[in-house]
This record gives structure tokens, sequence and C-alpha cells, in this order.
């Protein structure tokens, strides 16, 4: 059953059809309130009908049994399931993801796959707030469905401001990528501003997807603050240690990291490597 669905996945027209070609919002709140129905037999069913079409993994989950699929989806893991380099030099990835489209920032210029260029103010929702990344590094970290859905602080860091931007809910897997322009500039987002001891700033773009609900940041009441208005810029100071947690999503998304100069890759960093939060994602190039 699984191998079946996996060939239907693979089809690029019908994968689209699905999950982009169907009223995206309306089934996004729907899931978002059904996934919280907290009954046995409806939680029971729609985890393993999530399981059958998700590569889930629930091995390191703190918890075995799940009031409601949405308990699932924002799972936590076991005490140390997620160790997280702690040499300083060491930017750690947010999150569990694929890696996608990275490199270096021309401009104003960054990709979501080879040949997709959008604009980087425009995802963030502003020039000026773009412009401490031009000549800088950016990675795209992508969530699926299946995976852990929290996301931490990459390094000892202070979030300054978080400017949340409504938007659709297309999905954000590589089919869409392809086909859908300057997708993550359309999608709901939250652009969270931080910036590291020394000063460096850091930029984290949370960006919601199909049938995710909402973000949810650990740092401020996101219930409030944020789906107010077209867009809105909302200013913290949540002082954060790396590996804390900053938040999570209520389903597969992405996440869009942006890095000044003076930062490359770590070992091993390319497109389609798979990445566990807390591992290292950028270093301090040397001088």
């Amino acid at each position: 059953m699984r191998s079946a669905i996996a060939r239907l996945v693979a089809n690029e027209d019908l994968n689209f059809l699905l999950t982009n070609r169907l009223p995206r919002r309306l089934a996004t709140n729907f899931v978002g309130w059904f996934s919280k129905i907290e009954n046995p037999i409806v939680a029971k069913s729609s985890i393993a009908l999530w399981k059958l079409f998700s590569d889930v993994d629930l091995a390191d989950a703190a918890e075995t049994t799940f009031p409601s699929m949405h308990a699932c989806f924002i799972r936590t893991l076991k005490p140390g399931a997620r160790p997280v380099e702690d040499d300083a030099d060491v930017v750690a990835s947010p999150c569990d993801a694929i890696v996608g489209a990275h490199g270096p920032i021309d401009g104003d210029t960054v990709h979501q796959i080879k040949d997709a260029p959008y604009r980087l103010s425009e995802l963030v929702g502003d020039a000026a707030e773009a412009a401490p990344y031009q000549g800088g590094t950016y990675v795209t970290l992508r969530l699926t469905a299946g995976m852990y859905h929290h996301f931490h602080a990459p390094h000892e860091l202070t979030v300054d401001q978080v400017t949340y931007i409504s938007g659709d809910c297309w999905n954000v897997n590589p089919i869409a990528l392809k086909r859908v322009e300057r997708l993550f500039c359309k999608n709901e987002r939250a652009a969270i501003r931080c910036r590291l001891d020394d000063g460096t700033p850091v930029m984290l773009v949370a960006v919601a997807a199909v049938l995710v609900a909402s973000i949810r940041l650990s740092f401020l009441d996101t219930g409030r603050s944020l789906r107010v208005g077209r867009a809105r810029t909302i200013p913290v100071q949540a002082r954060i240690r790396k590996g804390e947690e900053m938040g999570y999503f209520e389903h597969g998304s992405t996440i869009v990291m942006l890095l000044p100069k003076g930062f490359v890759f770590a070992e091993g960093i390319e497109t389609g490597v798979r990445i566990r939060a807390g591992q290292a994602l950028f270093v301090r190039a040397s001088q």
C-alpha cells in the first residue's frame, strides 16, 4: 500500500492537483479543527492514516500515545534526542529538515529552487530588513509532514522583532516550488529577526504551507499577536539559549535562514541531505 501511494505521490501532475488545486485555506482550517478532536477512535485512525501517507518516525517521541492527531503533530522528544553542536563558531540547524535551495545571496535575490528566483526583501517584507544579508548566505530547510515540527535557536541569540505577513498556503514541496513563482513570498510567514551576542544579525523566516494550521512562537503570545491584519511588526526582547525551543509548526513546512557575510556551510550540507536540529549547519569563515 505504501509503495502504491509513493508511486502516486511521485506523479507530479497528480501531486500538484491533490495538494494545491483544492480549496487550500478551507482544507487547512478543516485539518486544524479535525486534528484537535480528542477521541480515541478518531485519534488512532487519523494517526494511522497519516503514517500511511508520511514517513513518520515516533521512536524518539517523549510520549507513546496521543489524545489527538494534533498532539502527535506537535510531539516533543525524549531528553537528549537532538544534541546541539556547542562550538561557538558553529550555527546549528534550527530544525529537522531536508536541505533545499541554498547558497550566496546575490544582491536582493535568492532561489526557491534552481532557476526560480525571488526577492529577499519581498520575503521578509521590507528592503531595510533584507539589507544586512546582501552578500551573505541563505538556506532553505523543508520540514516534511512526518518530521519533528519544533524549531530551536541555532545559536545563543536575542530575538528583536517578528514580522508577520499573512498570505496563502501553497504546498512547499519541490513540485510546487517548480510550478509556483515566488511561492514563499505568497504564503503566510513570520520573519524572526535575531542577533547573536556579538551583534551578528540572523533571520529565520518560518513559512506556513497547506494544512499548516498555524505557526506558534514560544517566546510570543502568537494567538493574540499574529493573524491581525495583512502584516504586523511586533517588537520583542527574548533571550534564547542555543538549542532552546523557539516555536513549532502544526504540520510540515519550511524555514528560510539568512546569515550575513562571514559564514560558510558546514561539511556535508547540500541539496537533498536530511539534517537534524542541533546539527552543524554553518561555521564562521576563517579570517
